[in-house]
C-alpha cells in the first residue's frame, strides 16, 4: 500500500500559535491536495504532542482522539483569568488563601476518577452549534454544559505558593484549564495556568515529536503508518478474499475468536490487517454472532 501521503505526523507544538496554524504550516511539506488534519485542539499557550493525520489517515482521527494524555502543567494560585491561562485578563484575588501542601493534596486527590467538568468559556466546544470562544469574544454568555471526564493521575511535581506544577494522565475531552481553575476555586484561592504541555498521546511523546522548522523530506520520512493510529484496537489478520467481502460492505464470520489479538470485553472495534501487514479496515465486532461488520475500509 503507497504510504507516502498517508498516516500520522507527530508534531512537537511550539507556544504561542493555534493548531489550525500548526496544519496550516504542515501542509507545505506534501503535495498540493494533501488531507491534513490534527487529533485534538491544543491551545496557544500549550506545547508538545499534536499528532496529525495525514491523507487516507484522517479517517482514523477518532482513534488517535480516544487515547490517554499527560500534560505537565503550570499554575498560578492567587488569580484568575477569563480564558483561564496566562493569555486572557488576569485579575488579581484579594486575600487570596495560601493552601499548604496537605491542602493542596487532598483537593488534587479529589480529582481523581470519573469527574464532572465545565469546559472553559474560551474553548472549542460547542453551544447551539457555535464555538465557545467566538460567543466569548464577543462578549455574549456562554452556559457550556458539564461532561463526564476521567482523570486518572495527579502527580504534584513542585509545589512554593503561588506555583504549583502538576503531572496529569487523563482521558479524552479533559481541560486541563478546566482542572485548574476549578482547583483554585476549590482552595480559596483562584489559579490559572502559565505553561501547559502535553507530554504524551498515547504512545505518541513529545521527544519524537518534529519541529514546524523541520524541511520536508524529514517530515516525510517520519510519518507514521496509518496502522499506529488504531494501535489500541484489537487486531485480527485475514486473507485477500475475507478483506475483498469487507471492501464490498459484506460481513465476515469468525468462529475462532482467540484470532483477534487483545481482544477485551467491551472492545466492539478491532483493526483488520493483510497477510503483509498492512491495514486494511476497521471493523465492529458482533459478539452474539461473530461476525466482523465493516466499518472503514481503505483498500479491496
Amino acid at each position: 500500500m503507497p504510504n507516502h501521503r498517508h498516516g500520522l505526523l507527530v508534531i512537537d507544538k511550539p507556544a504561542g500559535i493555534t493548531s489550525r496554524a500548526v496544519v496550516n504550516r504542515a501542509m507545505n511539506w506534501f503535495p498540493a491536495g494533501t488531507r491534513i488534519g490534527h487529533t485534538g485542539t491544543l491551545d496557544p499557550l500549550a506545547t508538545g504532542v499534536l499528532v496529525l493525520c495525514v491523507g487516507n489517515a484522517t479517517r482514523l482521527a477518532e482513534f488517535v482522539q480516544d487515547m490517554d494524555k499527560t500534560y505537565r502543567a503550570g499554575l498560578l494560585f492567587g488569580a484568575r483569568s477569563n480564558t483561564n491561562d496566562a493569555y486572557g485578563e488576569i485579575e488579581s484575588v484579594a486575600n487570596a488563601t495560601v493552601p499548604g501542601i496537605a491542602q493542596v493534596q487532598e483537593a488534587v486527590a479529589g480529582f481523581l476518577g470519573e469527574i464532572d467538568q465545565v469546559p472553559p468559556d474560551y474553548s472549542a466546544a460547542r453551544v447551539s452549534g457555535r464555538r465557545a470562544y467566538k460567543l466569548a469574544r464577543r462578549g455574549k454568555e456562554v452556559k457550556l454544559p458539564s461532561r463526564r471526564v476521567h482523570i486518572d493521575e495527579i502527580k504534584i511535581l513542585n509545589y512554593a505558593f503561588p506555583r504549583l506544577d502538576l503531572q496529569i494522565q487523563c482521558g479524552k475531552g479533559t481541560y486541563i484549564r478546566s482542572l485548574v481553575r476549578d482547583l483554585g476555586e476549590q482552595l480559596g484561592c483562584g489559579a490559572l495556568v502559565t505553561e501547559l504541555q502535553r507530554t504524551r498521546v498515547g504512545p505518541f511523546s513529545a521527544e519524537a515529536g518534529l519541529a514546524l522548522e523541520a524541511e520536508a523530506s524529514l517530515a516525510l520520512s517520519k510519518l507514521l503508518p496509518m496502522a499506529a493510529a488504531v494501535c489500541e484496537l484489537p487486531k485480527i489478520t485475514l486473507d485477500d478474499a475475507d478483506i475483498g467481502r469487507l471492501g464490498k460492505g459484506q460481513s465476515i464470520a469468525i468462529l475462532d475468536l482467540t484470532r483477534i489479538a487483545n481482544l477485551q470485553p467491551g472492545k466492539s472495534k478491532v483493526s483488520v490487517f493483510d497477510r503483509d501487514l498492512h491495514l486494511m479496515a476497521v471493523a465492529f465486532l458482533d459478539p452474539e454472532q461473530n461476525l466482523l461488520v465493516p466499518s472503514k475500509v481503505f483498500k479491496v
